[in-house]
């Protein structure tokens, strides 16, 4: 369930925040349901072998946004909030456009053949041509 978190000591950002970000991809995918139990904030820190502190940090934001419920002694589940998974597509989506942008300004590209490609990609899914496993 949760083994497939990674922490990169190369991502320049806090661990409990790409805890947060692969446990609210997890959400928005579907892999983990609304109502389903979570790992134990222990089970989690020991699985990825960091400090239980950094764990509970993630767990507690992840709480105030709303994407988890915590009930003292039950554990935490995903938040039994309807509106929960598009927010989520929605922030994923951000991120990945902002990645998109990043490589094309590597690659040297200008925003109009960026816009290009993407109506490429677009039109292939829509084609089917484009299918879950390239994207």
């Amino acid at each position: 369930m949760h083994s497939d978190i990674v922490i990169s000591q190369t991502d320049g950002r806090p661990m409990y925040l790409q805890i947060m970000e692969q446990i609210k991809q997890r959400i928005a995918v579907g892999e983990w349901a609304i109502g389903e139990e979570i790992p134990s904030i222990r089970q989690l820190a020991v699985a990825l072998r960091v400090s239980v502190i950094t764990i509970k940090r993630a767990y507690l934001e992840l709480e105030r946004e709303g994407v988890i419920v915590t009930q003292q002694g039950k554990g935490s589940i995903v938040a039994p909030n309807a509106r929960l998974t598009p927010r989520l597509y929605d922030e994923e989506l951000a991120e990945h456009l902002e990645q998109v942008v990043r490589l094309g300004k590597l690659l040297g590209l200008t925003p109009a053949e960026l816009a290009v490609r993407l109506q490429v990609a677009t039109d292939e899914f829509a084609a089917g041509r484009l299918t879950k496993e390239k994207v």
